[in-house]
Order: structure tokens, then C-alpha cells, then sequence
């Protein structure tokens, strides 16, 4: 199953290109369970074979990230608290879930937003608690745009280095899949480490006020 999504996705940003890479961002960063982790590797790939721009891909990424986070902050603020407890949990998004983004968001306030764009888990639903705590939406949008582009790059440059010079890999979907999970240890224990350090870091500024 993950073999066909991972070509279809290659596919789509072959075929799309960075109207591709746009509307999968979006994707991303509202409820559909769609990881850049293998939207931008991808689109870097081609960006490798010519098809696109390196630059391009990560302004195509950053834009959809954004537009898909502006729209689950506008629906978060319109229908309310209630209703994304009540009902969420048939849209992917969990109470508790969505309890650590609320809580990530309000103890943090937009340092926290703009962290979580690096992070699992919180990344795809940190609008929906900063739409439903009413955080301004100019400092929202450019601290997520800020964190977005961020992470659009280093996925990308990331995708240019691994796979970028093996274009055979997307005949193999084993051996794509191999590389994938074997270059993106270190990758993911880095972002960790940082989420770590980043909780420590608040939790003693707190205890010191």
C-alpha cells in the first residue's frame, strides 16, 4: 500500500509540478493525512531531473502549507471549540490530539506555532488551536509561513541529496522505500532531539517566572 501511494505521489508532482507540490502542502497542513516527508522529497527529485526548480518547490510547498493552515485556522475559528471536540475524532483529529495542540498553543503562543511547522504530530494541527484561541491571523500566518518554509527546505534539500542522484529509484519502490527509512533516522532523532530541547528550554523559563 505505501509502495503505490509513495508512486502516486512521485507521479502527481511529476505531472502537477508545482501546482503538485502546492495542493499536497495544503493537504498536509489541514486534517488529510497526507506527510511531507514524501511530498517534498519527491518534488526535489524532479526538481533533480530538470522538471522543476529547486527554489520553486520550496516557494510551491511553503505556499500550499500555508493556505492549508489559513483554511483550518479560519474553519477552527468559525465553528468552534465544541464542535472540533465533539465531532473531530470522524476528521482524524482526535480530542486528545487536539487537546496537545490547544495546550502546545496556548502555553507557547506563536514561538510555539511557528516550532511546531519542525514537529510531528503538532504540525498539521497547530491552526486549529491558534484559530480556535483567536490568535491574530497576520502574526499567525507569518510564523507559520516563516516555519513552513523552513521545513519545505530542508525536506528539499534533503530530497536532493538522497534521491536526486539515483533517478532509478522510482522504479525500485523497495529500494525507494530502503533509502527513505535509512537516510531519514538521523533526520527524524535530530528533529526530536530539537522538539526536546525546545520543551526543556520553556519549561525552565516557566519555572523561573
Amino acid at each position: 500500500m505505501f509502495h503505490e501511494l509513495l508512486q502516486f505521489w512521485f507521479g502527481f508532482v511529476r505531472d502537477w509540478e508545482y501546482l503538485g507540490v502546492f495542493l499536497l502542502m495544503a493537504a498536509e497542513s489541514s486534517i488529510l493525512p497526507v506527510p511531507s516527508e514524501v511530498v517534498m522529497p519527491p518534488a526535489a527529485y524532479w526538481a533533480a531531473q530538470g522538471r522543476m526548480t529547486f527554489w520553486g518547490v520550496v516557494l510551491a510547498g511553503t505556499a500550499g502549507s500555508w493556505f492549508g493552515s489559513a483554511v483550518s485556522y479560519w474553519l477552527a475559528l468559525w465553528i468552534g471549540r465544541p464542535f472540533v471536540m465533539r465531532y473531530g475524532k470522524y476528521l482524524l483529529m482526535p480530542a486528545a490530539k487536539v487537546e496537545l495542540a490547544e495546550r502546545w498553543a496556548r502555553e507557547r503562543g506563536l514561538m510555539g506555532v511557528f516550532v511546531s511547522r519542525l514537529l510531528p504530530v503538532v504540525r498539521h494541527l497547530i491552526s486549529i488551536p491558534a484559530g480556535i484561541l483567536r490568535m491574530r491571523f497576520l502574526p499567525f500566518s507569518i510564523v507559520t509561513t516563516v516555519g513552513a518554509g523552513i521545513w519545505c527546505f530542508i525536506l528539499s534539500w534533503w530530497g536532493m541529496q538522497v534521491l536526486g542522484d539515483e533517478p532509478k529509484l522510482i522504479e525500485d519502490p523497495e529500494r525507494m522505500v530502503a533509502v527513505l527509512k535509512d537516510k531519514m533516522l538521523w533526520f527524524v532523532g535530530a528533529i526530536v532531539a530539537m522538539a526536546v530541547l525546545f520543551f526543556i528550554a520553556t519549561r525552565k523559563k516557566r519555572s523561573a517566572a
